[in-house]
């Protein structure tokens, strides 16, 4: 089975993946006690995450520990650094670690953000698949996820899940592909 590069990722009603100074606090209007959202399920089936310098940086600033420590981790980085245990810091082409991620077996591959990877993973055409959940608050600027410059793509619509907090969650596959 070939291996899917999965963009996960939250958003608000008006389009925003967080509010000025990377401010994440709209997605506490959601949370509730034994909910994920289906993440639990969806990480099972990835062995590989992708994520901006960013978004690594607010995450180890937030926990103790990175959250996928256990997966094998890219932080896509102008400044390369050391590795950390499975966690690289990745400065190449996107275009060329994704063709090598999926020349080898395994799960698929989760990009987990931010908005500055996930367009340009889009612009070169790099995306299989989106899960974009959209939580029903407007903050009116911020990090826009979707932005300028990403070519036209049809994207085929699989399923979309609504839950009690009013948060809804949709699956999209690149129509293409």
């Amino acid at each position: 089975m070939e291996r899917k590069v999965i963009v996960y990722i939250a958003a608000s009603l008006d389009g925003y993946i967080a509010k000025p100074g990377d401010d994440l606090s709209f997605l506490g209007t959601v949370q509730k006690e034994g909910e994920d959202y289906g993440y639990g399920q969806f990480v099972s089936g990835v062995d590989t995450v992708i994520v901006g310098r960013k978004t690594y940086d607010w995450v180890m600033n937030a926990v103790p520990e990175f959250p996928h420590a256990d997966k094998e981790t890219y932080v896509v980085t102008r400044q390369p650094r050391e590795a950390i245990g499975n966690t690289r810091f990745y400065s190449g082409s996107l275009k060329e670690l994704v063709q090598q991620l999926k020349s080898v077996p395994g799960k698929n591959i989760f990009v987990d953000g931010g908005a500055e990877l996930v367009n340009a993973m889009l612009r070169e055409d790099l995306v299989d698949e989106l899960i974009v959940s959209v939580v029903p608050v407007m903050v009116g600027e911020g990090v826009r996820l979707f932005k300028e410059g990403i070519p036209e793509r049809q994207w085929k619509h699989l399923s979309t899940r609504s839950y009690d907090t009013g948060l809804v969650q949709s699956h999209y596959v690149l129509s293409h592909k």
